[in-house]
Protein backbone atom coordinates (compact mmCIF):
# COMPACT_ATOMS: atom_id res chain seq x y z
CA UNK A 1 0.00 0.00 0.00
CA UNK A 2 1.22 3.48 -0.72
CA UNK A 3 1.23 4.42 2.96
CA UNK A 4 3.94 1.85 3.59
CA UNK A 5 5.81 2.97 0.48
CA UNK A 6 5.70 6.55 1.73
CA UNK A 7 6.95 5.48 5.15
CA UNK A 8 10.02 3.93 3.55
CA UNK A 9 10.78 6.79 1.19
CA UNK A 10 10.87 10.56 1.09
CA UNK A 11 10.68 13.05 -1.74
CA UNK A 12 13.61 12.66 -4.09
CA UNK A 13 14.61 16.29 -3.79
CA UNK A 14 14.78 16.10 -0.01
CA UNK A 15 16.78 12.89 -0.15
CA UNK A 16 19.24 14.38 -2.58
CA UNK A 17 19.76 17.35 -0.32
CA UNK A 18 20.44 15.03 2.59
CA UNK A 19 22.91 12.77 0.81
CA UNK A 20 26.11 14.46 1.87
CA UNK A 21 25.10 15.03 5.47
CA UNK A 22 23.64 11.57 5.98
CA UNK A 23 26.53 9.69 4.46
CA UNK A 24 28.98 11.64 6.56
CA UNK A 25 27.35 10.12 9.62
CA UNK A 26 26.87 6.56 8.38
CA UNK A 27 28.14 3.88 10.73
CA UNK A 28 30.35 1.01 9.70
CA UNK A 29 31.05 -1.94 11.94
CA UNK A 30 34.17 -3.02 10.10
CA UNK A 31 35.26 -0.24 7.78
CA UNK A 32 35.83 3.47 8.13
CA UNK A 33 36.01 4.07 4.38
CA UNK A 34 34.04 6.87 2.81
CA UNK A 35 30.88 5.36 1.25
CA UNK A 36 31.21 7.79 -1.64
CA UNK A 37 34.59 6.38 -2.54
CA UNK A 38 32.83 3.68 -4.55
CA UNK A 39 34.20 0.31 -5.44
CA UNK A 40 32.34 -1.75 -2.87
CA UNK A 41 34.77 -4.52 -3.69
CA UNK A 42 34.10 -7.20 -6.23
CA UNK A 43 33.41 -10.82 -5.41
CA UNK A 44 36.91 -11.77 -6.59
CA UNK A 45 38.29 -9.72 -3.68
CA UNK A 46 35.89 -11.40 -1.29
CA UNK A 47 34.51 -8.10 0.01
CA UNK A 48 31.06 -6.52 0.17
CA UNK A 49 29.68 -3.31 1.62
CA UNK A 50 26.21 -3.83 3.05
CA UNK A 51 23.97 -0.80 3.37
CA UNK A 52 20.54 -0.16 4.83
CA UNK A 53 17.75 2.37 4.69
CA UNK A 54 17.10 4.54 7.72
CA UNK A 55 14.76 2.39 9.79
CA UNK A 56 15.53 -0.33 12.30
CA UNK A 57 14.14 -3.33 10.43
CA UNK A 58 16.34 -2.49 7.44
CA UNK A 59 19.37 -2.32 9.74
CA UNK A 60 18.47 -5.72 11.23
CA UNK A 61 18.13 -7.31 7.79
CA UNK A 62 21.43 -5.79 6.67
CA UNK A 63 23.10 -7.40 9.68
CA UNK A 64 21.51 -10.75 8.85
CA UNK A 65 22.65 -10.66 5.22
CA UNK A 66 26.11 -9.35 6.10
CA UNK A 67 26.80 -11.94 8.77
CA UNK A 68 25.63 -14.75 6.49
CA UNK A 69 28.19 -13.61 3.91
CA UNK A 70 30.92 -13.21 6.53
CA UNK A 71 30.37 -16.85 7.50
CA UNK A 72 31.24 -17.77 3.90
CA UNK A 73 34.53 -15.92 4.01
CA UNK A 74 33.56 -12.50 2.73
CA UNK A 75 35.09 -9.42 4.25
CA UNK A 76 31.98 -7.43 5.16
CA UNK A 77 31.74 -3.74 5.96
CA UNK A 78 28.53 -1.91 6.81
CA UNK A 79 27.04 1.48 5.98
CA UNK A 80 23.87 1.37 8.03
CA UNK A 81 20.92 3.70 8.56
CA UNK A 82 21.93 5.77 5.54
CA UNK A 83 18.73 7.38 4.27
CA UNK A 84 15.72 6.54 2.12
CA UNK A 85 15.60 4.54 -1.11
CA UNK A 86 16.26 7.63 -3.25
CA UNK A 87 19.76 7.70 -1.77
CA UNK A 88 20.56 4.03 -1.22
CA UNK A 89 19.47 2.92 -4.70
CA UNK A 90 21.85 5.45 -6.21
CA UNK A 91 24.67 4.24 -3.98
CA UNK A 92 24.09 0.70 -5.21
CA UNK A 93 24.30 1.82 -8.82
CA UNK A 94 27.54 3.68 -8.14
CA UNK A 95 29.08 0.76 -6.25
CA UNK A 96 29.45 2.74 -3.02
CA UNK A 97 27.46 -0.04 -1.40
CA UNK A 98 27.06 -3.46 -2.97
CA UNK A 99 24.10 -4.98 -1.17
CA UNK A 100 21.03 -3.87 0.77
CA UNK A 101 17.76 -5.41 1.98
CA UNK A 102 14.68 -4.46 -0.01
CA UNK A 103 10.90 -5.01 -0.18
CA UNK A 104 9.82 -6.05 -3.64
CA UNK A 105 6.51 -4.18 -3.86
CA UNK A 106 7.95 -0.92 -2.54
CA UNK A 107 10.98 -1.24 -4.82
CA UNK A 108 8.75 -1.79 -7.83
CA UNK A 109 6.66 1.24 -6.89
CA UNK A 110 9.86 3.28 -6.79
CA UNK A 111 11.06 1.96 -10.14
CA UNK A 112 7.91 1.99 -12.20
CA UNK A 113 4.34 3.22 -12.18
CA UNK A 114 3.02 -0.31 -12.76
CA UNK A 115 2.76 -0.74 -8.98
CA UNK A 116 0.41 2.24 -8.78
CA UNK A 117 -2.40 0.66 -10.76
CA UNK A 118 -5.72 0.00 -9.07
CA UNK A 119 -5.16 -3.75 -8.76
CA UNK A 120 -1.85 -4.81 -7.14
CA UNK A 121 0.57 -7.37 -8.50
CA UNK A 122 -0.80 -10.84 -7.78
CA UNK A 123 2.29 -12.98 -7.26
CA UNK A 124 5.84 -12.64 -5.99
CA UNK A 125 7.16 -13.94 -9.32
CA UNK A 126 5.17 -11.28 -11.17
CA UNK A 127 6.51 -8.50 -8.96
CA UNK A 128 10.10 -9.70 -9.19
CA UNK A 129 9.90 -10.11 -12.97
CA UNK A 130 8.63 -6.54 -13.26
CA UNK A 131 11.46 -5.33 -11.03
CA UNK A 132 14.06 -7.10 -13.15
CA UNK A 133 12.81 -5.28 -16.26
CA UNK A 134 13.18 -1.90 -14.55
CA UNK A 135 16.40 -2.35 -12.57
CA UNK A 136 19.64 -0.68 -13.51
CA UNK A 137 21.54 -3.32 -15.53
CA UNK A 138 24.31 -3.44 -12.92
CA UNK A 139 21.86 -4.63 -10.24
CA UNK A 140 19.88 -7.76 -9.48
CA UNK A 141 17.38 -9.04 -6.93
CA UNK A 142 17.98 -12.46 -5.39
CA UNK A 143 15.42 -15.01 -4.22
CA UNK A 144 12.65 -13.43 -2.14
CA UNK A 145 11.78 -14.61 1.34
CA UNK A 146 8.20 -15.30 2.34
CA UNK A 147 8.62 -12.61 5.01
CA UNK A 148 6.54 -9.54 4.25
CA UNK A 149 6.20 -6.15 5.90
CA UNK A 150 2.88 -5.08 4.52
CA UNK A 151 -0.42 -3.40 5.28
CA UNK A 152 -2.98 -5.69 6.89
CA UNK A 153 -6.46 -5.84 8.30
CA UNK A 154 -5.83 -6.64 11.95
CA UNK A 155 -8.62 -7.15 14.49
CA UNK A 156 -8.72 -6.30 18.18
CA UNK A 157 -8.52 -8.96 20.86
CA UNK A 158 -12.22 -8.52 21.65
CA UNK A 159 -13.22 -8.83 17.99
CA UNK A 160 -11.08 -11.93 17.55
CA UNK A 161 -12.75 -13.52 20.57
CA UNK A 162 -16.27 -12.50 19.52
CA UNK A 163 -15.93 -14.04 16.06
CA UNK A 164 -13.57 -16.93 16.93
CA UNK A 165 -10.76 -15.52 14.79
CA UNK A 166 -7.22 -16.75 15.34
CA UNK A 167 -3.85 -16.88 13.62
CA UNK A 168 -4.52 -18.09 10.09
CA UNK A 169 -8.06 -16.73 9.93
CA UNK A 170 -8.75 -14.67 6.82
CA UNK A 171 -10.54 -11.46 5.94
CA UNK A 172 -13.18 -13.69 4.36
CA UNK A 173 -13.68 -15.41 7.73
CA UNK A 174 -14.41 -12.05 9.35
CA UNK A 175 -16.86 -11.05 6.63
CA UNK A 176 -18.67 -14.38 6.99
CA UNK A 177 -18.80 -14.05 10.76
CA UNK A 178 -20.20 -10.52 10.53
CA UNK A 179 -23.13 -11.88 8.51
CA UNK A 180 -23.98 -8.41 7.25
CA UNK A 181 -23.47 -6.79 10.65
CA UNK A 182 -21.48 -3.64 11.42
CA UNK A 183 -17.74 -3.29 11.90
CA UNK A 184 -15.58 -0.31 12.81
CA UNK A 185 -12.26 0.12 11.02
CA UNK A 186 -9.47 2.55 11.88
CA UNK A 187 -6.79 3.54 9.38
CA UNK A 188 -5.32 6.47 7.48
CA UNK A 189 -7.88 8.58 5.63
CA UNK A 190 -6.79 7.27 2.21
CA UNK A 191 -7.80 3.73 3.27
CA UNK A 192 -11.37 4.76 2.46
CA UNK A 193 -10.72 5.34 -1.23
CA UNK A 194 -8.07 2.79 -2.23
CA UNK A 195 -8.27 -0.75 -3.52
CA UNK A 196 -5.69 -1.55 -0.84
CA UNK A 197 -8.43 -0.61 1.63
CA UNK A 198 -12.21 -0.37 1.69
CA UNK A 199 -12.58 -0.67 -2.09
CA UNK A 200 -10.72 -3.98 -2.04
CA UNK A 201 -12.60 -5.20 1.02
CA UNK A 202 -15.85 -4.53 -0.83
CA UNK A 203 -14.88 -5.73 -4.31
CA UNK A 204 -12.80 -8.78 -3.36
CA UNK A 205 -14.39 -9.87 -0.08
CA UNK A 206 -17.94 -8.55 -0.24
CA UNK A 207 -17.71 -6.39 2.89
CA UNK A 208 -20.22 -3.66 2.13
CA UNK A 209 -19.25 -0.05 2.71
CA UNK A 210 -22.60 0.39 4.47
CA UNK A 211 -21.43 -2.07 7.14
CA UNK A 212 -18.33 -0.04 7.94
CA UNK A 213 -17.96 2.75 10.45
CA UNK A 214 -14.64 4.33 9.49
CA UNK A 215 -12.38 6.17 11.92
CA UNK A 216 -9.63 8.27 10.36
CA UNK A 217 -6.45 7.53 12.33
CA UNK A 218 -2.99 6.97 10.82
CA UNK A 219 -1.05 4.61 8.55
CA UNK A 220 -0.12 1.76 10.85
CA UNK A 221 1.05 4.17 13.52
CA UNK A 222 0.45 4.95 17.17
CA UNK A 223 -3.16 6.08 16.77
CA UNK A 224 -4.25 2.87 15.06
CA UNK A 225 -2.17 0.72 17.42
CA UNK A 226 -3.74 2.37 20.46
CA UNK A 227 -7.28 2.20 19.09
CA UNK A 228 -6.94 -1.53 18.39
CA UNK A 229 -5.22 -2.30 21.67
CA UNK A 230 -7.93 -0.47 23.63
CA UNK A 231 -10.77 -1.92 21.56
CA UNK A 232 -11.84 1.49 20.26
CA UNK A 233 -12.12 -0.04 16.77
CA UNK A 234 -12.89 -3.59 15.71
CA UNK A 235 -10.21 -3.69 13.02
CA UNK A 236 -7.42 -1.53 11.67
CA UNK A 237 -4.55 -1.23 9.23
CA UNK A 238 -1.28 -2.29 10.88
CA UNK A 239 1.94 -3.44 9.26
CA UNK A 240 2.74 -7.12 9.47
CA UNK A 241 5.91 -6.69 11.51
CA UNK A 242 4.39 -4.33 14.09
CA UNK A 243 5.32 -5.67 17.57
CA UNK A 244 2.01 -4.33 18.91
CA UNK A 245 0.26 -7.25 17.23
CA UNK A 246 1.85 -9.89 19.44
CA UNK A 247 2.06 -7.74 22.54
CA UNK A 248 -1.65 -6.96 22.74
CA UNK A 249 -3.30 -10.14 21.53
CA UNK A 250 -4.30 -8.71 18.16
CA UNK A 251 -4.95 -11.00 15.20
CA UNK A 252 -3.78 -10.17 11.69
CA UNK A 253 -6.12 -11.66 9.11
CA UNK A 254 -4.69 -13.36 6.05
CA UNK A 255 -5.42 -11.81 2.66
CA UNK A 256 -6.00 -14.65 0.15
CA UNK A 257 -7.46 -12.20 -2.39
CA UNK A 258 -4.21 -10.21 -2.15
CA UNK A 259 -5.79 -6.76 -1.95
CA UNK A 260 -2.79 -5.44 -0.03
CA UNK A 261 -0.29 -6.56 -2.64
CA UNK A 262 3.14 -7.94 -1.83
CA UNK A 263 6.15 -6.67 0.12
CA UNK A 264 8.51 -9.65 0.26
CA UNK A 265 11.91 -9.08 1.83
CA UNK A 266 14.78 -9.81 -0.56
CA UNK A 267 18.39 -8.73 -1.23
CA UNK A 268 19.17 -6.11 -3.88
CA UNK A 269 22.77 -6.44 -4.97
CA UNK A 270 25.33 -5.17 -7.41
CA UNK A 271 25.87 -8.05 -9.85
CA UNK A 272 29.64 -7.83 -9.46
CA UNK A 273 29.46 -8.10 -5.68
CA UNK A 274 28.73 -11.78 -5.18
CA UNK A 275 29.93 -15.07 -6.54
CA UNK A 276 27.77 -18.20 -6.57
CA UNK A 277 28.70 -19.00 -2.96
CA UNK A 278 27.53 -15.60 -1.78
CA UNK A 279 24.28 -15.84 -3.74
CA UNK A 280 23.62 -19.29 -2.29
CA UNK A 281 24.27 -18.00 1.24
CA UNK A 282 21.70 -15.20 0.86
CA UNK A 283 19.19 -17.49 -0.80
CA UNK A 284 19.55 -19.86 2.15
CA UNK A 285 18.75 -17.01 4.53
CA UNK A 286 15.62 -16.04 2.65
CA UNK A 287 14.49 -19.65 2.45
CA UNK A 288 14.17 -19.59 6.25
CA UNK A 289 12.96 -16.03 6.79
CA UNK A 290 9.17 -15.80 7.10
CA UNK A 291 6.82 -13.13 8.40
CA UNK A 292 6.42 -14.67 11.85
CA UNK A 293 10.19 -14.81 12.26
CA UNK A 294 10.68 -11.23 11.12
CA UNK A 295 8.01 -10.05 13.54
CA UNK A 296 9.68 -11.90 16.40
CA UNK A 297 13.06 -10.39 15.52
CA UNK A 298 11.51 -6.92 15.31
CA UNK A 299 10.10 -7.35 18.81
CA UNK A 300 13.61 -8.05 20.07
CA UNK A 301 15.11 -4.97 18.42
CA UNK A 302 12.24 -2.48 18.56
CA UNK A 303 10.57 -3.37 21.85
CA UNK A 304 13.27 -5.12 23.87
CA UNK A 305 15.92 -2.73 22.49
CA UNK A 306 18.42 -5.50 21.75
CA UNK A 307 21.32 -4.80 19.42
CA UNK A 308 20.35 -5.74 15.83
CA UNK A 309 23.73 -7.35 15.14
CA UNK A 310 23.36 -9.55 18.24
CA UNK A 311 19.80 -10.50 17.31
CA UNK A 312 20.91 -11.30 13.76
CA UNK A 313 23.74 -13.53 14.96
CA UNK A 314 21.52 -15.47 17.36
CA UNK A 315 18.91 -16.16 14.69
CA UNK A 316 21.43 -17.16 12.03
CA UNK A 317 23.08 -19.52 14.52
CA UNK A 318 19.74 -21.05 15.49
CA UNK A 319 19.06 -21.81 11.81
CA UNK A 320 22.47 -23.31 11.13
CA UNK A 321 23.31 -20.51 8.70
CA UNK A 322 26.52 -19.44 10.44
Amino acid sequence: MNSRFIKRTTAAASAAALTGAVLAGCGSSSSSSNPLAGGGASASAGSVTVGSDNFLESVLLADIYGQALAAKGYKVSYKLNIASREVTYGLLKSGAITLKPEYNGALLAYLDSVAKTTSPQTSTDQVDAAITKELDPSLEVLNPSTAQDNDTLTVSKATASKYSLKTGSSIADLVTALNGGPVSIGAAAEFQTRYQGILGLEQAYGLKASQITFKSLDAGGTLTETALSQGAVDAGDLFTTDPTITQNGLVTLTDPKNIFGLQNVLPLANKAALNSTGVAALNAVDAKLDSATLLALDVKTQTDKQDPATVAKAWLSSQGLI
